[in-house]
């Protein structure tokens, strides 16, 4: 139903409007332009004639970059990493380690990330994405670089391209630049993720890839509207790293920030979901069976069903927007591709997808305070001020992302 989506879009710009940092400087232009700039890249990223052929094709891609690294955990690990198994397997994918399997495929992306920079085509794309941003939302130079390189790469190495401009952004500046770090993902996940869901939803690589450049100008449009630019914009152009040397040191540089990067999430993952399963058992002495997943799940959907989920489906979709929220993203899409088959119709997992399709919990809001802090300590304090703003940006964002998809998935 379209006037689903339509309404949850209204709601989620006026929930950000009621919080604002000053309502009568409402953006009107830049939310117009916003909204009509994802509804564009969606019509042509879902409706485009061949981009089924697209999505197949980037599926494939993920299949074959799996295929790579399960050559080289296989090495490592024997066994745990995908080699020949020495007993037999008694369930479907029963031996299939994510820490041994999954997650090393961080690395090889964080490694052609690194060699793609090098060699002028990442920059390249990055640019182009900034110019249509600066052209049809009027950013600033510096602000442009930052949201487009987010689509890319992490909410750290995004400010990193205009740290020398850090100092001199504006405070509207200064927190749409971390919304995008909230709303949006890495590419060094982007395709772990869609080989966690590939088996669910056979095109997703697509989809994610989709959801993330949808939520970058979803994120501007929620961050103008909660913190409204009273000033001149800041004006920058990208630095390529000119202290690469070649081919091979940016592949080396490119793993050895992967290994950071993989030793980061386990702690996350680990830290966060022993965390949660705490105040699990705690809700469990006061209310048996109670879960904060649970709980979340009856406060979010309504969420869920302003971007298209049935009412019916509602409840369970919540529930995995909830463990993003509290835990992360990848938690909620491991619980995703675990779902019980019926559970969520095809179309909801979808639009989940979108929904989840992004750095918006905690663990993550630390990770940017703490490295936009580093970047830029005169203006730490208000860094961390604007720190859960930029959480509730950044999960607005998402569900806007989700709410245009529903207008243009099959029904």
């Amino acid at each position: 139903m379209i006037i689903q989506p339509l309404l949850g879009l209204a709601l989620f710009i006026l929930l950000a409007w009621l919080l604002s940092e000053n309502r009568r400087r409402f953006p009107l232009r830049l939310v117009l332009g916003g909204l009509a700039l994802q509804l564009l890249l969606a019509l042509l990223l879902l409706r485009l004639p061949g981009c089924r052929q697209l999505f197949w094709l980037l599926n494939q891609a993920v299949l074959a970059l799996e295929q790579a690294t399960a050559a080289g955990t296989g090495l490592v690990f024997g066994y745990l990493g995908g080699g020949p198994l020495p007993f037999a397997e008694t369930g479907s994918a029963s031996a299939y380690l994510l820490a041994f399997r999954g997650l090393p495929l961080v690395l090889l992306i964080s490694a052609l990330s690194a060699l793609l920079f090098y060699w002028r085509i990442l920059p390249w794309v990055v640019q182009g994405l900034s110019w249509l941003l600066r052209r049809t939302l009027g950013l600033g130079g510096a602000e442009g670089l930052a949201v487009a390189a987010n689509i890319f790469v992490g909410m750290v190495e995004a400010p990193l391209i205009v740290r020398p401009y850090l100092a001199r952004m504006s405070r509207s500046e200064l927190f749409c630049l971390m919304s995008c770090g909230m709303a949006t993902i890495a590419g060094t996940v982007m395709v772990l993720y869609a080989s966690i869901l590939r088996p669910l939803l056979p095109d997703i690589m697509g989809h994610i890839l989709t959801a993330s450049l949808i939520s970058a100008p979803a994120a501007v449009v929620i961050a103008k509207v909660l913190v409204p630019e009273n000033a001149t914009p800041t004006a920058a152009r990208l630095e390529v790293d000119t202290s690469v040397r070649g081919s091979m040191d940016a592949i080396t540089r490119g793993t050895t920030q992967g290994i950071q990067l993989l030793l980061n999430i386990v702690a996350m993952i680990i830290v966060m979901v022993a965390l949660v399963a705490l105040v699990n058992q705690l809700l469990g002495l006061l209310w048996p069976g109670a879960s904060l997943q649970g709980l979340l799940g009856q406060v979010l959907a309504p969420v869920v069903w302003l971007f298209g989920v049935p009412w019916a489906e509602a409840p369970t979709a919540a529930a995995l927007l909830g463990t993003k929220t509290v835990i992360n993203e990848f938690v909620a899409y491991l619980d995703m591709s675990r779902l019980p088959p019926g559970q969520l119709s095809e179309r909801s997992l979808y639009l989940l997808s979108y929904a989840l399709c992004g750095f918006a919990n905690p663990g993550s809001l630390g990770i940017l305070i703490g490295g936009l802090g580093a970047m830029a300590p005169e203006r730490r304090p208000e860094i961390v001020s604007l720190g859960l703003k930029s959480l509730l940006a950044g999960t607005l964002a998402t569900c806007m992302t989700a709410a245009v998809a529903a207008l243009l998935l099959p029904a």
